[in-house]
């Protein structure tokens, strides 16, 4: 019995070619202009599609701002948890390895400082339900928990408190990257800032 799947259908690959067009469009606009200097048409007109069709795939421009995001924060969760890893091996300390976890993580949010700032706002204050900011919640859990998992594995700390730590540390994060007073600062700046917090909040581990 042949267990290989059946390539897509032509409608199939149409439907992907609009959405890799959507997501390229979106993505290209948004890092030329912010979310503020772009319009769901232009998107449209730039990727091709009918106004309609682009409705399809996000039906407001907030939700075509995560859909894109999403995509880059996970890669960027991923490029972060391989880097934890290596420091870890490597016999880093508790917070080198935190900050590993959380560099390209930063790096993706102050890409594009108002992107950033209003995907996570939309992420927080959003429709939960929304399936795009759902997807987008369940990578800022992965990176909690991620965090969780650094912590967890210091004798000095029980899985409750990691967990904590966890939720304190990626409040740390989201105040840090988009709060107004810091958005002059570059990232380097930012993961600094970040850094002091974290041994505030663990005050036995230096960085």
């Amino acid at each position: 019995m042949d267990s290989h799947p059946s390539p897509p259908g032509r409608r199939e690959r149409a439907k992907q070619d609009k959405r890799r067009r959507i997501m390229d469009a979106g993505r290209a606009l948004f890092a030329e202009r912010g979310v503020g200097g772009v319009t769901t048409q232009q998107i449209a007109d730039r990727a091709d599609v009918a106004i309609g069709t682009l409705y399809l795939y996000a039906s407001t421009k907030a939700e075509l701002l995560i859909l894109v995001q999403n995509e880059k924060f996970a890669t960027a969760i991923e490029n972060g948890l391989a880097t934890a890893d290596t420091a870890a091996r490597a016999g880093a300390s508790l917070v080198q390895t935190l900050l590993g976890l959380l560099e390209p993580v930063v790096a993706c949010i102050r890409e594009q400082p108002e992107n950033g700032r209003t995907y996570l706002h939309e992420l927080v204050f959003g429709d939960p339900s929304e399936p795009h900011r759902s997807h987008g919640l369940a990578l800022s859990a992965r990176l909690e928990e991620g965090l969780s998992c650094i912590l967890a594995k210091d004798t000095d700390i029980s899985s409750n408190d990691a967990s904590t730590l966890a939720r304190v540390i990626t409040s740390i994060v989201h105040m840090t990257v988009t709060a107004t007073v810091y958005l002059h600062e570059t990232p380097s700046d930012i993961l600094d800032r970040i850094r002091r917090q974290i041994v505030a909040v663990v005050p036995c581990h230096q960085a």
